[in-house]
């Protein structure tokens, strides 16, 4: 049996409409759909192309921040087609004032990334190997 597709991403964070308006800023509109249970606020976003990230926020505190040193998510990976797109992602940080690093050429990949509101790393990757 073959592996399957991730279908979403669902991130803990400290605001749900900073957050999404993080992700839309970035990605465009996307389809928004609103759910709550006790403890918890959660918008999932869902884009034209299948594209869905969730991001929630639960109740306490809400002061920490994400650190990928922690077990769990160590950052959220978005495939390009091709190296230019990888390039065009950093400009469009760029463009939307994303702080970001360097674009990265190792002998496997290119790759940028940048960091959401709760420091989330956001990478998108274009793999040489493919």
């Amino acid at each position: 049996m073959k592996p399957p597709t991730i279908h979403h991403a669902t991130l803990t964070v400290t605001d749900i409409a900073r957050s999404a308006d993080f992700y839309q800023g970035l990605f465009g509109p996307a389809e928004v759909a609103s759910r709550q249970g006790p403890g918890w606020n959660r918008l999932r976003m869902l884009w034209p192309n299948g594209l869905m990230i969730g991001v929630t926020r639960f109740d306490g505190p809400g002061s920490d921040r994400f650190d990928p040193a922690r077990v769990g998510l160590d950052h959220i990976g978005f495939g390009c087609q091709t190296e230019r797109e990888v390039r065009d992602w950093a400009a469009v940080m760029d463009d939307r004032g994303i702080p970001h690093g360097p674009i990265e050429e190792v002998p496997y990949a290119v790759v940028v990334t940048g960091r959401d509101p709760d420091n989330i790393p956001v990478e998108f990757y274009w793999s040489k190997l493919t």
